[in-house]
Order: structure tokens, then sequence, then C-alpha cells
């Protein structure tokens, strides 16, 4: 038996909605502890480099291999998760033709909810919205998943103090 009653939870679950998700995340520049939504997955924290392959005269032993300029072959993906209202109203603006582009941060989190490290999407933009299937034995909310596009990643570890 344990001694000393019931456990207290590490976070509140009352007043953190994003308690139960790993990661978080920020849009633009506003307050850098304001988080705009949370989600349980994420996909398409990718960048590629071309490689331009060519011979040179006289060695014919390998071909000589360059990096190419680099692209982002996906798209940022978050799933399963839970929106304030300004994430929907951003994509509702892009609907009706108002393009704003913005910086967009995911944050992991550990379980007593502090940031370990972030990847920074700069002029990120939704182009894909999917909201969640109902079903009665479920908890999930607000969306099921909403993609972006975007023109740069970076990698950004919490303690590494770059902006």
């Amino acid at each position: 038996m344990a001694v000393g009653g019931p456990r207290a939870p590490a976070r509140n679950l009352v007043k953190d909605p994003y308690a139960s998700y790993r990661f978080a995340v920020k849009i633009g520049d506003a307050n850098p502890d304001e988080k705009v939504c949370g989600f349980s997955e994420a996909s398409g924290l990718a960048i590629e480099s071309d490689v331009e392959t060519f011979r040179e005269g006289g060695v014919n032993t390998h071909e000589i291999q360059l990096a190419g300029p680099s692209k982002f072959p996906a798209k940022l993906v978050l799933k399963r998760g839970l929106a304030e209202a300004e994430l929907w109203s951003w994509y509702q603006d892009v609907m009706m033709g108002k393009i704003d582009r913005k910086r967009v941060t995911i944050v992991l989190q550990d379980y007593s909810g502090q940031q370990k490290w972030q990847w920074v999407f700069s002029k990120a933009c939704p182009v894909k919205w999917s909201g969640p299937e109902f079903r009665a034995g479920t908890a999930e909310v607000a969306f099921e998943s909403i993609e972006l596009v975007h023109q740069g990643l970076d990698s950004d570890g919490a303690s590494s103090g770059r902006k």
C-alpha cells in the first residue's frame, strides 16, 4: 500500500489544456510562453538538398557529387491536437485570400511542461485543415490535422540562446 495518500499530478489539467500533449505550437513573435495549440503527432520536419553529379575528365574511378540547393519537400502536418481560435482564424483568412505568413515554433516539452527543444518554421502558412472524426468513445477535439507550408526550418535547442 502507498504511504501518505494520493500523489498530486505533475501539471494542473484544469489550467493547462495542453498537458496531455508532448508538443506545443507557438505562432508569430508574440509572447514566447503563450502556446496556441498542443498536439500529439507531427510530421514533415524535413530538409533535402539536391545532389549534382558530374564526371571529371580523366577520372574514371568515381563521379563527383556536390550538394546543391536545399528545399523543404514535405508540408508540416500537426495531428490529433487541441487548438485555440487563433489557428482557425488564420486558416479562415487564407481561405478568403488573405495570405499572412508567420513564424511557427514547435516546442518539445518534458513531462513537467518545460521546453526542451524547438523547431522554428519561417514564413509558414496553413493550407489544409481536416476535422476530427466524431466517435463517442474518443476524446479528440478541435481538429484532427492541419497542414502548413513554410520557407525555412531551423532546429534550435531551448538552451542555445538563439532566436
